[in-house]
């Protein structure tokens, strides 16, 4: 599935994303012979190379000619509908437009089709959408994912006079999708066009942040302005989508069980470990220690599910000299494990295999097995260990293997 994220942090407008589809690799002709087939007077479209704060993004530059003409959505409907476009661009800008006069109409308490656009009725506003539109045709996402958007903040001069920032038609046309005043330190103006907020509404199939994707172009597509301390520019990340990231294996509450001990048998140890493991425990492990007085003792301890918890203390105090135990609760992740077998000399040997997202990434075999081999073969155990090993990592899938267990 192709994929493509607008950040739209600093803004957006038809210019900006023109810009931006012109510096991702979309042919300007592309773009141009689009417009002019929907234009009644000519435009002329042009891409440069500028800076915005820090960075490095592309102008996109309309010329026009003078034009009287304020053209309501029944007019641009019908320039639409008779030029000679490819049909999902022409439903692509339809639906910009008709989202536009909604939101205008809405905003002065009139019907979409007698509203005047005014700047978004010029040429230039129809060469941003059906220029944008055409663009994003040509990438063919089936994915687009856009980030919330900076509108701004402070007043802006339109055609109705001054009016605060959102404007009302942007607020209205942004209702329902995230937006933002801008990140600290935004400077104070119109950062989100009624222009394009209606084309990333349009747009979308979804909103936040970048999604997991493995990106093959970028543009960053130039504002008008170029305020000091401030990048200006809306960027597009395009590519393919990608698995989730990496899920980390899930926790597990489990338990520690364990008893210092100073007056067992050492011989009695490592009966009472087989116990515990038999009991239920996870894992049983012995550490030694000082007790008071210097006198050296032991502390045994067990890993359990709280499933086997009552039949490990019963282990404890059944093969152990301890009258009591303590116990705090543990969090564990373990790797998802498989059984394999290999063949050395003859000889069963089952390997132990861990896996992280599918991948093996650790092969073990078993003690047990190696030792009983080595003896059988009169070779030594680490000769049989390697090799019983490198037999498990040269050919795992052909490998018997048990369900996989996490234990």
């Amino acid at each position: 599935m192709s994929v493509v994220w607008v950040d739209a942090s600093a803004g957006a407008s038809g210019d900006m994303l023109l810009g931006a589809l012109v510096g991702a690799g979309v042919p300007i002709s592309e773009i141009a012979s689009a417009v002019d087939a929907v234009a009644p007077e000519p435009v002329d479209l042009a891409a440069s190379q500028v800076t915005r704060g820090a960075l490095a993004a592309t102008r996109c530059h309309v010329s026009i000619a003078d034009s009287v003409h304020h053209r309501t959505w029944t007019d641009v409907r019908v320039l639409l509908t008779d030029a000679a476009l490819d049909d999902a661009v022409r439903d692509l800008a339809l639906r910009v437009f008709e989202r536009l006069a909604e939101a205008e109409g809405a905003v002065h308490g009139i019907s979409p089709d007698e509203v005047h656009f005014h700047e978004v009725g010029a040429l230039d506003a129809i060469a941003d959408v059906v220029g944008v539109c055409a663009g994003f045709v040509h990438l063919g996402g089936t994915e687009v994912v856009v980030s919330p958007v900076a509108v701004g903040s402070g007043s802006v001069r339109a055609a109705h006079g001054t009016l605060s920032v959102p404007p009302p038609a942007v607020a209205r046309l942004l209702t329902g999708v995230p937006s933002f005043a801008g990140p600290p330190g935004h400077p104070q103006m119109e950062m989100c066009t009624p222009t394009g907020a209606a084309l990333l509404t349009t747009l979308a199939t979804s909103w936040g942040d970048q999604p997991p994707m493995v990106t093959s172009a970028i543009g960053v597509g130039a504002g008008g302005r170029d305020p000091e301390g401030w990048s200006n520019a809306l960027r597009l990340l395009i590519g393919e989508a990608a698995g989730p990231p990496p899920a980390s294996p899930a926790p597990e509450d489990e338990l520690v069980v364990e008893a210092n001990i100073d007056d067992l048998e050492p011989r009695l140890i490592p009966g009472a470990l087989d116990a515990l493991l038999a009991a239920g425990a996870h894992d049983a492990w012995v550490t030694p220690i000082l007790m008071k007085k210097g006198r050296p003792a032991y502390t045994l301890h067990a890993l359990t599910p709280h499933a086997a918890a009552e039949a490990v203390r019963r282990v404890f105090f059944r093969e152990t000299s301890t009258i009591g135990v303590r116990e705090h609760e543990v969090v564990k992740r373990a790797l998802p494990r498989e059984m394999l077998t290999v063949s050395v000399g003859g000889h069963p040997i089952a390997v132990k295999a861990a896996r992280l997202d599918g991948e093996v990434v650790n092969m073990q075999p078993e003690w047990d097995d190696v030792a009983r081999a080595a003896a059988a073969l009169d070779r030594p155990a680490i000769d049989v260990l390697a090799e019983a090993k490198a037999l498990a990592e040269a050919s795992p899938r052909s490998a018997e293997a048990s369900p996989p267990s996490s234990e």
